[in-house]
């Protein structure tokens, strides 16, 4: 028999998860940070992210941008 307590309950989250791509001349860290930067101005409990894809631009054989595409998970509130 299982047994389920408050607190196993209070640990269980439902999150929705929201694509978003971020840019930067600087390199994919900030790329990153550029994208959650954006998220926080319209998300709520956002607790996580997983990168998707990298890309960059060239210009000739110079790397001159960024792009990476994140998901970001926030928790639904109760």
């Amino acid at each position: 028999m299982i047994s389920i307590t408050p607190r196993d309950v209070a640990m269980n989250h439902t999150y929705n998860i929201t694509e978003i791509v971020g840019s930067s001349p600087n390199g994919t860290d900030q790329a990153i940070k550029n994208a959650v930067a954006e998220a926080s101005k319209s998300l709520r409990n956002m607790a996580w992210f997983e990168v998707v894809s990298v890309r960059g631009n060239l210009d000739g054989d110079e790397v001159v941008h960024w792009q990476v595409t994140i998901k970001v998970g926030f928790r639904h509130e109760s």
